[in-house]
């Protein structure tokens, strides 16, 4: 095996100015390209800003625009925009992106077929619904991931669910039974799982080709927790400061802090911040109108990523009590900045909150989750020394395993044992 595996990426989401999961794959593949010898498929309209970036990839850019831009335009107009309708985008997407496979498929052929490369990982899209129609065509060794979904709706939330306009949720599983589908598990020496909700989804996989390896990860020059005193002791005006970073949509449930300090006069005592812009923004606006909530909150709208990070590291609690979570970069983010976090105990937020790494509220309806996170809230301003300890445990958590680098040595050595015919035990988070 060369020092250096020679790796073709494919993914076809990777742009480093495009939010979630385009930029959660350029990052991915910086760190696997100063560990490997990487040549990077990815899809034409990255191009632009990927070039501008000149983070010294070597890239390859694949165009099926003929069927992409018509199935794009027509799953927009069907959602009604792009901040919600998540499962039709997926299901407008299926034949783009095995078009895009192909693409992949007919450049790099000789190649693949010659043996130019020793491993090929698609590292996006990461939806397990999404098939891979190389997997069963190339002779290299297939990665893929990491894959994260299968998060049900929770059912004490259906209006939410209309909100988002995802009524074709119910269609999921139906992708287990489209072409390719199989061969994608069958064919892969490595399927890279995100968190157990995504484990329990890929059923075809026996647990020796599982790695678990959430896709989030951070930057830690962005965010740290440097020169910041610990949660708890962070506040210059006596008051305890939480925040909220997101979108503004209906599955985050960003109107809940608000409706949390609505109902207590010891919150009112402290603030709240919200950053995030999205369509539940008007929402939230009347909840503080009309409770009078324009002293103990702040809307800041949208912010950059170091903004975010700056109050990060002046805020005491994280408050994210998003209900459908499969991957929670924020959350950890948050950690890396030392903030105690309050999460939603549903998905990946409650897996990272867990063994006392924060407060995991349980999954319950509305009201009784208002309840659940004012009660963890006002215990922060009662006693702010008790968020101390979580904090430190969540920033070591977050600093031991979720830096982008940690990522890419990860994914090396996953390689390195592939290639040497080696077992993937004790290789995964």
């Amino acid at each position: 095996m060369p020092n250096k595996p020679n790796v073709l990426l494919v993914a076809d989401e990777c742009n480093p100015e495009w939010p979630s999961l385009p930029i959660v794959g350029y990052k991915y593949a910086l760190e696997i390209a100063k560990l490997c010898n990487v040549t990077l498929a990815t899809h034409v309209r990255n191009k632009e800003n990927i070039e501008k970036a000149a983070g010294g990839l070597n890239v390859v850019y694949i165009d099926n625009e003929w069927v992409a831009a018509p199935m794009f335009k027509a799953a927009r107009l069907i959602r009604g925009g792009e901040e919600v309708g998540w499962s039709t985008s997926m299901i407008f997407n299926y034949l783009p992106y095995l078009a895009f496979e192909h693409g992949v498929w007919r450049h790099f052929k000789s190649q693949l077929q010659g043996g130019d490369f020793d491993i090929v990982h698609r590292i996006t899209p990461m939806s397990p619904t999404l098939p891979s129609w190389l997997a069963h065509k190339v002779k290299q060794p297939f990665v893929i991931g990491p894959l994260n979904g299968n998060l049900d709706w929770p059912a004490a939330f259906v209006a939410e669910q209309a909100r988002e306009k995802e009524k074709l949720r119910g269609l999921r599983n139906i992708y287990k039974y489209l072409p390719y589908a199989r061969s994608t598990y069958d064919d892969a020496a490595a399927v890279l799982s995100a968190f157990s909700h995504t484990r329990a989804d890929l059923e075809r996989v026996e647990d020796t080709r599982i790695v678990s390896m959430p896709e989030i990860g951070f930057d830690p020059e962005i965010f740290h927790a440097k020169q910041t005193p610990p949660a708890g002791n962070r506040s210059t005006d006596g008051k305890v400061h939480f925040l909220y970073a997101g979108r503004l949509v209906p599955y985050k449930l960003p109107e809940l802090p608000l409706q949390a300090f609505a109902k207590s006069e010891l919150l009112q005592e402290h603030h709240l911040h919200v950053v995030g812009d999205g369509p539940e923004r008007d929402r939230m606006q009347d909840v503080i109108d009309e409770h009078g909530l324009h002293d103990c909150v702040t809307m800041h709208g949208r912010k950059s990523q170091s903004e975010v990070a700056d109050m990060m590291r002046k805020v005491d609690a994280f408050v994210f009590p998003s209900i459908r979570e499969l991957g929670a970069g924020v959350v950890i983010e948050s950690m890396a900045c030392g903030n105690y976090v309050l999460v939603a105990d549903y998905g990946a937020p409650g897996d990272l909150a867990a063994d006392g790494r924060g407060a995991a509220i349980k999954m319950e309806g509305f009201d009784k989750m208002v309840e659940g996170f004012q009660m963890e809230m006002e215990a922060c301003a009662s006693q702010p020394s008790h968020m101390t300890n979580p904090a430190t445990a969540g920033q070591t958590y977050a600093e031991s395993h979720f830096p982008w680098s940690r990522k890419g040595e990860k994914t090396f050595d996953i390689y390195q044992a592939i290639l040497e015919h080696r077992t993937l035990d004790g290789l995964g988070y």
